[in-house]
């Protein structure tokens, strides 16, 4: 499938519909559905819909993806998905839909505007004006987990250089081309000094090649915490997938409701567009849900398609009733709000000001800078292959009853050949030799071998775990040690 650039979907956009995938959702999901489309329609919008079936009900019929097989040729064939929030059913054995559909098709760039809209919404934050860029395809929703004992379950965080350097990218790209003068990364590299320190090399690197961008990088947890004080000293924010979905939720809220914001999911290959809210069946069928987020996705969608000027004229008279003071129940404020409505009032007072632009708060355009350039496509640096070498092995053990000194003592004699034990740890932390007799410990042990000097051998490897296993000890997993081009290809973990 080839991608959509910019110049071709405004080709569309002149000859005619485009073609959209709607699907309607669970819980409020069709009732604000129904609300978007209609605005997006008296708008003058160019497009042509069509529903897939998708969530709650799909799940039921056993289809664990809450999405049928022949959705997918819709969403091939459209390559423009604008998704109302769905209901996962509780229990195991269901996957998310986003998650499955954003990975799917390649959907690597999750962008979220968080805009206060004082004095008219309640926020803390007057000037907030925050878009966060989320990495979509990785880190720990690669969902790969395993329980390998009794007391402990992992679960495996994958951070690739393409990937890294595709949403870096896609953030500097965007800053400027909407005109934003500053680019923050956010990750915990002072501990996961690899995964999220490939993050943040990634994003010094890339950075390196936007000189007019100022470029900053924060500890997430400090990042978050300043986030949530002072909001305005940030423009655009870049961070892998779970610190992203987490503060991306948090920016919205504390710019004054989770309900009004909308987000974008953009890969080289088509976009979703969804609310970030959830599907909320408490509230569905009571005509009271805010539509608000779904239409601002909406608007960016319009956008992505071409049709700049639609998108303005839908932004821009939703301004207008914000300010206005007609307000769904959940921001609803007798001090400011003048008509509580709800979700089809609501959307029939949009489409009464389309023509109109707000008095107060600041009327928005778009242009074609808005699509991305090549659909989402942005080149990767080629880099030289490493020169590889296998230096040992970590192996994991699963054993209850032994304590540090024990369960060494079991492994001395295994390690020969080339591979000696060099450490146990416990849950990262060492253990042995010259463990602390404080530290707690689990049924699950990572036992290191290393060569002392010459390479090792795959055969060395599978030499030793037939030993270890000869020992009597139950081996749960094993990972290589490598250097790339002589640098440790793996962390030394806590104490050692």
């Amino acid at each position: 499938m080839p991608p959509i650039d910019s110049a071709a979907r405004a080709d569309q956009a002149t000859q005619g519909p485009i073609p959209i995938t709607v699907a309607y959702g669970d819980g409020i999901g069709p009732e604000i559905m129904a609300a978007t489309l209609m605005v997006l329609d008296a708008a003058g919008s160019r497009l042509e819909t069509e529903t897939i079936e998708s969530g709650e009900k799909v799940y039921r019929q056993g289809i664990s993806a809450g999405i049928a097989p022949e959705s997918w040729d819709s969403l091939r064939r459209t390559r423009v998905f604008l998704k109302a929030p769905i209901t996962t059913p509780q229990g195991g054995g269901f996957k998310s839909l986003n998650v499955t559909v954003r990975k799917s098709l390649g959907l690597y760039a999750n962008v979220r505007p968080c805009v206060a809209y004082a004095p008219f919404v309640a926020t803390r934050h007057p000037g907030m004006d925050v878009v966060i860029v989320r990495e979509n395809e990785e880190d720990l929703y690669a969902g790969i987990e395993h329980r390998q004992t009794d007391e402990v379950v992992q679960c495996l965080k994958l951070i690739s250089r393409p990937g890294c350097e595709k949403i870096v990218r896609y953030a500097f790209e965007y800053a400027r081309r909407h005109g934003r003068g500053k680019v923050t990364c956010f990750t915990k590299d002072n501990i996961m000094k690899m995964s999220d320190g490939l993050f943040r090399r990634v994003f010094e690197e890339v950075g390196a090649e936007y000189p007019d961008l100022e470029q900053e990088h924060w500890i997430v947890d400090i990042g978050a915490a300043k986030l949530a004080d002072t909001p305005e000293a940030f423009d655009v924010i870049v961070m892998p997938n779970l610190y992203g979905d987490i503060l991306s939720d948090v920016a919205a809220q504390i710019a004054g409701s989770v309900g009004l914001a909308g987000s974008a999911n953009i890969g080289e290959h088509g976009a979703m567009f969804e609310a970030i809210h959830g599907s909320a069946p408490r509230r569905a069928g009571q005509d009271i849900a805010n539509p608000s987020g779904l239409l601002l996705a909406g608007v960016m969608m319009l956008a992505h398609v071409g049709q700049p000027e639609v998108a303005a004229r839908v932004h821009n008279a939703w301004l207008r009733t914000i300010e206005e003071g007609i307000h769904t129940y959940d921001v609803f404020d007798p001090a400011v709000s003048r008509q509580q409505v709800g979700t089809q009032a609501f959307a029939q007072a949009v489409t009464d000001r389309l023509g109109q632009e707000p008095d107060s708060l600041k009327a928005v355009t778009y242009g074609a800078a808005e699509s991305q350039p090549g659909g989402g496509r942005l080149g990767l640096s080629a880099r030289p292959r490493a020169r590889k070498e296998l230096v040992g092995v970590d192996v994991f053990l699963h054993e209850a009853d032994r304590s540090p000194d024990e369960l060494g003592a079991a492994l001395h004699g295994t390690g020969d050949d080339g591979l000696r034990l060099e450490m146990i740890s416990n849950r990262g932390t060492k253990v042995w030799p010259e463990g602390l007799p404080e530290t707690f410990c689990t049924d699950h042990w990572r036992c290191r071998f290393t060569t002392r000097g010459a390479a090792a051998t795959n055969q060395q490897v599978i030499a030793l775990l037939q030993r270890v296993h000869d020992a009597g000890l139950e081996i749960i997993k094993t990972e290589n040690l490598y250097t790339f081009d002589g640098e440790p290809g793996f962390s030394m973990g806590q104490g050692q």
